[in-house]
């Protein structure tokens, strides 16, 4: 509220819940938005904030509550609980959102609201709008702008606070936990399918939500395929598993990518290909400082990558060319980084003034190289094809440096094939 001000309101939306199939939905999960500015988790809600207004300054509309539908779908804090236990100043049953709607935004200059999100509330807030305009000389009149409030909230959820932190703590040691376990319950024959069962069991018994996005395990030439989340096929003998999950904590995630030979055992190919990667990464994880930018950490791990392709036959020299002519990106086709907290790709702008913004103490991204050699590749020697290794980490950035919140998952060839053989 104070970065918005008092001329300001502000409207910020749950998500409507999604069908399944049939009449079965998907489970529902809050927007982060919401859920940052009021811990508030449950479906149907809607928050407003009038800075400085005298008659309550934070106004929830919720679902009111109904032992029947309650008995069906679960508890709800209702009118009463928004007040008391989520700090609203007033609440209303949601079906008085578009009566009162009018009243609270009218007189204010700016509106903050993310258009798009939500096609249906689009609807009920520019109907609003246009009946208010209708009506000025009544004596309220509509905001005069619409806008995106991401420059605020979502500058405000990429410094993480000391509490948010604790919570990514956890969500890291949780991941970390699950991705060992994944280590050394693979073997040749086990299913991709089984793998990701445990590291889900695992997240739900340390007391984490579940992931925090689609869990990848992909064996052997599925690792290649960057977002490969069928996860159905047997481990093969002499074959990489590439797994990428994080375990979401009361809603926050982490984002772990692992390789490990499925037999607990890198070939030469393997290892080399593996031993560039962590290069890669260690450089790019020993660059993340305040005043740092992504861009630079990008550019850094693929010059390493680059260098070892060239080291591989994958690429012929000089690197400086084949990074200017970006052939290397046959091979690594995605960034290197991104912010990390509620959302796995988080809110936040990566850029100031047209530049890679510089990184600030706060700040959570992960370092993520990788290198992808298609088993169907053109002109690439035959021991390398079916390779896809990925490893990534969670990076805070701190006043000196920065803090590895994954670190306790291994990634040295060593750790790798010991904890393997568990």
């Amino acid at each position: 509220m104070d970065a918005i001000g008092p001329g300001a309101v502000a409207v910020v939306h749950s998500p409507p819940e999604a069908v399944r199939n049939g009449d079965a939905e998907f489970r529902f999960r809050q927007s982060s938005d919401l859920y940052y500015l009021t811990g508030f988790a449950e479906p149907e809600a809607t928050l407003v904030l009038r800075p400085g207004a005298e008659d309550g300054e934070v106004v929830m509309f919720v679902r009111p509550r109904d032992p029947e539908r309650e008995t069906w779908t679960g508890r709800r804090a209702g009118v009463e609980g928004a007040v008391q236990r989520y700090g609203a100043a007033a609440a209303h049953p949601v079906e008085e959102l578009a009566e009162r709607l009018p009243e609270l935004i009218g007189d204010h200059d700016d509106l903050y609201y993310s258009l798009g999100l939500d096609p249906g509330f689009d609807a009920v807030l520019v109907r609003t709008l246009a009946q208010m305009r209708a009506r000025e000389r009544r004596g309220r009149r509509a905001p005069r702008r619409v806008v995106d409030p991401r420059d605020v909230l979502h500058e405000l959820r990429l410094r993480k606070t000391a509490e948010e932190l604790e919570l990514m703590r956890q969500a890291a040691a949780i991941t970390c936990d699950a991705h060992v376990a994944a280590m050394t319950a693979a073997a040749p024959g086990v299913g991709e399918h089984e793998l990701e069962a445990l590291i889900d069991y695992t997240f739900r018994r340390r007391g984490g939500i579940g992931p925090g996005y689609n869990t990848i395990v992909g064996g052997g030439d599925n690792a290649t395929i960057l977002h490969y989340i069928e996860n159905d096929q047997p481990l093969a003998d002499g074959t990489l598993v590439l797994i990428d999950a994080g375990c979401e904590y009361d809603f926050y995630t982490a984002d772990v990518t692992r390789t490990f030979p499925a037999n607990g055992t890198f070939t030469d190919a393997q290892r080399r290909c593996y031993e560039i990667v962590l290069r890669a990464q260690e450089a790019g994880i020993e660059m993340t400082r305040p005043g740092a930018t992504i861009d630079e950490i990008h550019d850094h791990t693929v010059e390493i990558l680059t260098s070892g392709m060239v080291e591989l036959g994958l690429l012929e020299g000089p690197v400086a060319d084949r990074i200017d002519d970006e052939s290397y990106k046959r091979f690594y086709m995605h960034r290197t980084s991104h912010w990390l907290g509620m959302d796995v790709h988080d809110a936040g702008n990566y850029t100031r003034d047209g530049a890679s913004r510089p990184l600030e103490p706060g700040m959570v991204i992960t370092v993520e190289p990788g290198l992808y050699i298609a088993a169907d590749a053109d002109n690439v020697p035959d021991r390398l094809r079916g390779i896809g290794i990925r490893i990534e980490d969670d990076i805070l950035v701190t006043e000196d440096g920065h803090e590895n919140l994954t670190a306790a998952c291994p990634t040295s060839v060593a750790d790798v094939e010991a904890a393997c053989r568990q």
